[in-house]
């Protein structure tokens, strides 16, 4: 099993759109509808949406390849965080906004996630951040238990809007260093 993580390029945003069409929904609460998380796929992480994101000079789009197929993708937003409950509670500056980190199911526990977050934690040190943020919902202990394991610690809430619902994460923050 080969694992590497590597920019991706305009080319990839086909392959990114459908792991996130699979992953996005595992990372939603329970009471999340099948309608709103659909509405949210097809407004924020469609292939032309990824194709934005890919040309977008403040974000950057990492994917992690296993074995030659795209299994997971994380998407930076080098910028000041816009949401004034994220502004108030981050600390760090400049940042660096972990906007998505997703694995494929039975990508889990093989190293995908942790090597994409060491790209994550590179990408970030090279750009001159001294911090990384990022949103998690407050029910999806699981991804959490992740960041928690990766230097995240929890700073503050943020509200989330999937669809037509509004969701609660947590903002969590962790030094470069």
């Amino acid at each position: 099993m080969t694992i590497t993580v590597d920019r991706a390029g305009i080319w990839d945003s086909e392959a990114i759109a459908d792991v996130a069409a699979v992953t996005f929904p595992l990372a939603c609460p329970p009471g999340a509808s099948d309608d709103d998380i659909s509405a949210f796929i097809d407004n924020v992480l469609s292939v032309d949406k990824f194709s934005e994101y890919l040309t977008d000079p403040t974000r950057t789009v990492l994917k992690v390849i296993r074995d030659g197929s795209i299994v997971g993708y994380a998407m930076l937003v080098d910028d000041e965080p816009a949401d004034p409950d994220v502004k108030a509670a981050v600390t760090l500056r400049p940042t660096t906004e972990l906007s998505k980190l997703y694995v494929l199911p039975g990508n889990h526990g093989t190293g995908a996630a942790a090597s994409l977050m060491d790209a994550v934690v590179d990408h970030a040190r090279r750009s001159g951040s001294t911090g990384i943020w990022l949103g998690v919902n407050q029910e999806n202990l699981r991804a959490q238990k992740f960041y928690a394991k990766h230097g995240f610690t929890q700073v503050g809430t943020k509200t989330f809007l999937v669809g037509a619902q509004l969701h609660h994460d947590f903002v969590m923050e962790r030094p470069v260093s």
